[in-house]
């Protein structure tokens, strides 16, 4: 989009105190843009219980909206991410499945429980996502792929709905990271040397396995080795784990990978080795399958099943019933019912949307 056709917009922004958010606003304003600036809380459920960083990523926010004369407004959504993206979460870790809340937070809040508070107000949303957008000779929008492989969050981004990515605008999605940090820098930004996030969007410091410790407490099994049917130990609860993990298992004589779960059992099976067959899968099923502008993928394709630079090479084949399968090129490790499978064209630059893996 042109730096004329912007002017005619009204224009958001959805600013964290990340350098990421910060750049966006700074880019804006160097096309002589004022766009307002939103702040989305997202608090702890009992402030004394949890460690936030919310209030050091507000102040970030603030002092930056300050020095490019825009305003700020805080967005309280936090209901909204506890009753929407947290049942999400524990519905699916419940079932034995893997879970990924922060495709969910895009979906549902970012551009959605937002959209319905002030979003609707303004015909563009920009946020500092590192993904790109292009119109093909039809008239559809497709989002496509940072040229940034380790930062690209289209993976991220890949369950949104084809209205919410008419209204997206990504102005750092054709930079690199280190062109950001640069950027920052040159601007003398408050937040030009804050760490990227880890974790879970919007929870700051929460641990993974303690917010899920809350809400589903402890169940303690067994633990199996897959090949020899031999008890190897025993688990805290098989929704604290995911196929393919290997840290964290505290058992002897390793490395052990999870390979498979029971979960009307409460059974994790393990395998033994630095690099067991039964880790690794090449043919596998999803379901749901969510096409962010309505374009189904079909034939030669490339996909990721987690935030990694990676694309695998695969075909795409419909199955009925709204199922689908992936027929991989290589064996993937760790393929894990509940993630998503992000579906990309040949030479992953358009992302179709994405799938939940089934078993």
């Amino acid at each position: 989009m042109t730096t004329e056709e912007l002017h005619t917009k009204r224009i958001c922004v959805l600013l964290s105190g990340g350098v990421d958010s910060s750049v966006v606003v700074c880019e804006l304003a160097r096309q002589g843009l004022h766009p307002d600036c939103y702040y989305i809380k997202i608090g702890p459920e009992e402030e004394e219980q949890w460690d936030c960083t919310s209030e050091e990523d507000l102040e970030m926010a603030t002092a930056v909206a300050a020095k490019y004369g825009c305003r700020l407004e805080v967005i309280d959504c936090h209901r909204e991410y506890w009753d929407q993206v947290t049942r999400y979460t524990m519905d699916k870790v419940r079932a034995g499945l893997t879970p990924n809340p922060d495709v969910m937070c895009n979906r549902l809040i970012k551009f959605g429980a937002f959209h319905e508070k002030r979003g609707h107000d303004y015909d563009l949303i920009a946020t500092g996502h590192y993904a790109q957008t292009e119109v093909d000779g039809e008239g559809r929008k497709w989002l496509t792929t940072s040229p940034d492989p380790v930062k690209d969050q289209t993976d991220f981004l890949a369950q949104i709905h084809g209205w919410q990515l008419q209204k997206a605008i990504f102005p750092i999605g054709h930079y690199a990271k280190d062109e950001v940090r640069r950027i920052a820098e040159q601007e003398h930004l408050v937040s030009a040397h804050r760490r990227d996030s880890q974790g879970i969007c919007f929870l700051g410091k929460i641990d993974y396995t303690d917010y899920v410790r809350r809400y589903l407490g402890e169940r303690p099994g067994r633990v199996v080795e897959l090949d020899t049917g031999r008890l190897v130990g025993e688990h805290r609860g098989h929704w604290f784990y995911t196929i393919g993990q290997r840290k964290g298992l505290g058992l002897g004589g390793g490395p052990w990978f999870v390979v498979r779960k029971d979960v009307e059992q409460n059974v994790l099976y393990v395998a033994h080795g630095y690099d067991p067959q039964s880790a690794y899968r090449r043919d596998f099923a999803v379901h749901g399958f969510h096409s962010i502008n309505g374009v189904m993928p079909s034939g030669d394709i490339t996909f990721k099943i987690r935030h990694t630079p990676e694309f695998h090479r695969a075909t795409f084949e419909p199955l009925g019933d709204g199922r689908y399968a992936i027929h991989s090129a290589d064996a993937i490790h760790g393929v894990a019912p509940g993630q998503f499978c992000v579906v990309y064209d040949a030479r992953h630059h358009r992302c179709y949307g994405s799938g939940e893996i089934t078993v």
